[in-house]
């Protein structure tokens, strides 16, 4: 007797208190947990209508998380991953996509601080940026001018 079993709201409300997940990813996640007789989307259709699931906020909470870290790619990446509409990613990589090349050199300072003495050491910090979802153009404008202060 000593096992609480939770409703699926509860699960839900427990995830949603530790961060914003989208419908899909709550899916995923308490799927196992569906007993007989239960609805699964009914519970996520009353959470959503009461708020408590929301597109909008899961993208703001990626953003605010990920924006300072990683390129509009790896970011499209995540929230597609998570379930999100195709409208919504794509306004979400929109808007980084003002800052990306700033956002690259930040992310290459904090981790090379200073220009590439050869062409293998450039080509190193060319594939991190790379692997963080920055396009090859930004990249290379981000590597290129990593000397430069002003060169925005």
């Amino acid at each position: 007797m000593g096992f609480i079993t939770l409703s699926l709201t509860g699960r839900a409300l427990r995830l949603l208190s530790q961060r914003e997940h989208s419908r899909a990813e709550l899916q995923r996640k308490l799927g196992p947990h569906v007993q007989e007789g239960e609805d699964l989307n009914a519970v996520l259709d009353g959470l959503q209508s009461k708020g408590f699931i929301s597109e909008e906020r899961v993208v703001e909470s990626v953003l605010n998380r990920r924006a300072s870290r990683l390129g509009a790619a790896r970011i499209r990446q995540e929230l597609q991953a998570k379930g999100l509409g195709a409208e919504a990613v794509q306004q979400a990589v929109t808007r980084l996509q003002d800052t990306e090349l700033e956002r690259a050199r930040e992310v290459w300072r904090r981790k090379f601080g200073e220009p590439a003495s050869d062409p293998q050491t450039r080509a190193k910090h060319m594939r991190f940026l790379l692997a963080r979802g920055f396009s090859g153009d930004v990249v290379r404008r981000a590597v290129q001018g990593a000397g430069d202060a002003d060169d925005a």
